[in-house]
């Protein structure tokens, strides 16, 4: 099992709706380990990932899976997010 690495900003509502899907997803994944960065809280952690540009983004091992977008629905959040758990589970 693989860490998965989220990648927040506090009053992001893209991010709010990822912690949604992940309430939803982590009930077939229990065991996974989440680790929650927040990108002004946390600069030093959150500097370590330099690939991306919206929040929230979430790395399995520090490879970035999903990157929100822009007018993103939670319905496409939720399918990222249930990519990423699967990602960190193969």
């Amino acid at each position: 099992m693989k860490k998965i690495t989220m990648i927040k900003m506090k009053g992001c509502p893209y991010c709010a709706a990822a912690f949604k899907a992940i309430d939803a997803v982590k009930k077939n994944f229990a065991a996974t380990e989440l680790e929650v960065i927040d990108k002004y809280f946390q600069p030093d952690l959150a500097e370590k990932f330099t690939d991306y540009y919206y929040v929230p983004s979430m790395y399995v091992d520090g490879k970035k899976i999903y990157e929100a977008h822009p007018g993103e629905s939670y319905e496409e959040c939720l399918a990222n997010v249930q990519k990423v758990f699967e990602a960190a589970n193969e």
